[in-house]
């Protein structure tokens, strides 16, 4: 069995994931951008049922997904602030897990066959997606939960 731990600044909330990630997505939603404050967010998504929280207990902050008018939810940690992890309403049984937050945040396999790339309209110049992984215009389903097709690049995309 996959033990990985991983918390929050503070270290007052804290979670285990005990499997590998479903499939890992790179976003660069403007949502992810403000939630990291970064470009982009790396999140591996696991069963809800193989995350459990530690020690501590989240804050939840819902927010309205402008593209699905779906709940995300946020949770992070009251003292520091730190978000650890994404529930879904439109994926009740997924969860999404901010990677920085791992104790070791490379733990993980990063790959084009359990990867992708999505919301690259809305990326910051100058960001590169490296080639022969699954990329996304928009998001890759339809609100209603449909897969959309993906590009592949036989070189690094650089977005300009």
């Amino acid at each position: 069995m996959v033990m990985q731990d991983g918390g929050c600044l503070c270290g007052k909330l804290r979670y285990r994931v005990t499997t590998q990630p479903l499939w890992v997505t790179a976003c660069f939603c403007h949502f992810c951008q403000r939630a990291t404050g970064a470009q982009g967010m790396v999140e591996p998504i696991f069963d809800i049922d193989a995350f459990e929280i530690t020690e501590g207990t989240p804050t939840r902050y819902v927010h309205i997904s402008g593209g699905s008018g779906k709940e995300v939810q946020v949770h992070f940690c009251a003292t520091c602030g730190t978000k650890t992890h994404l529930t879904f309403e439109r994926w009740p049984d997924r969860l999404g897990v901010y990677a920085g937050t791992f104790d070791d945040p490379g733990w993980f396999e990063f790959s084009p066959g359990n990867s992708k790339f999505i919301f690259l309209d809305s990326a910051a110049r100058g960001t590169l997606v490296p080639s022969g992984f699954k990329v996304f215009r928009e998001h890759a389903a339809t609100p209603d939960g449909t897969p959309l097709d993906p590009e592949v690049f036989d070189e690094i995309l650089h977005i300009r």
